[in-house]
């Protein structure tokens, strides 16, 4: 028995199953899988009904999930779970009056995005009072690939560790705009990094236009992206110099909060192909 079949065991030892099993239910739901059913839920985990039933009673009671007839979906207490979760990173604790700051210098919502594996996630979100409104709200989850801030997220993966991320042969499309190949997307993540910056016009959404920039941590890898977003018809009235000057500079102050400092030259090392 090997070193780590010991640690396993001994681990196994304090996992509580009913709570493992509770758990395990709640991850079934998604944004595919909004509402199930106790028998699907069964079948899903291959679990007998009755224990289906005192594990969703139990999350029913707590907030956990709803019923709505036969249908069970996620709860409030999920919700709340994960705004608590958001607000305990000292990523959003440290961005949030940034992207405050920015957001009232320029006048537009300022975001803040961390990436879980080929998905990026709104952590923070500051917008200014007006009739432009979005429908990404802290939590909202969008492509990597297919976004311009989740470009930035990708820049310090390697070709091979890309195609490890991506290995279909064509990427999903969303937009003109999409990258169809992962060398495709190679090539163009490995610009954004010698820029330092990334802006599209209509890049995911044709009425979005997106001016971001990386924040770093104390190791020089890329941790999140900042950036503002604009409405397209709005583009022409925008002092693109300027807005960029403001994005940079508070991704370089959060960058530094976290404690990254620049000798470590990663903005400017561009990735090899392989």
């Amino acid at each position: 028995m090997t070193d780590t079949d010991l640690t396993k065991d001994a681990q196994d030892k304090y996992i509580v199953p009913g709570l493992e099993r509770g758990l395990l239910l709640l991850c079934e739901f998604s944004r595919q899988n909004r509402t199930l059913t106790a028998p699907e839920l069964a079948r899903r985990l291959e679990l007998p009904r009755s224990t289906i039933f005192r594990l969703l009673t139990t999350l029913e009671t707590m907030g956990f999930v709803t019923r709505s007839g036969n249908e069970y979906r996620l709860g409030m207490s999920v919700l709340r779970l994960g705004f608590e979760y958001l607000a305990s990173l000292e990523l959003t604790e440290l961005g949030q009056p940034l992207l405050a700051r920015l957001c009232d210098k320029l006048n537009y919502p300022s975001n803040l995005v961390v990436r879980d594996g080929r998905s990026i996630v709104y952590v923070a979100k500051v917008s200014p009072p007006s009739v432009f409104s979005s429908a990404v709200n802290v939590g909202t989850r969008l492509p990597a690939h297919a976004t311009v801030l989740g470009r930035i997220l990708l820049e310090d993966l390697s070709l091979a560790e890309l195609r490890e991320l991506y290995p279909e042969e064509h990427l999903e499309q969303h937009s003109l705009c999409t990258p169809k190949t992962v060398l495709e997307l190679f090539d163009l993540v490995q610009g954004d990094r010698q820029r330092g910056y990334v802006s599209g016009e209509g890049f995911f959404e044709s009425a979005i236009s997106t001016v971001a920039a990386p924040v770093r941590d104390h190791s020089g890898r890329i941790v999140a992206a900042l950036g503002v977003t604009i409405p397209t018809t709005q583009i022409g009235h925008v002092n693109f110099e300027e807005t960029l000057a403001q994005v940079r500079r508070n991704a370089d102050e959060l960058s530094r909060l976290l404690n990254y400092t620049p000798s470590h030259g990663s903005r400017v090392t561009a990735l090899m192909r392989d």
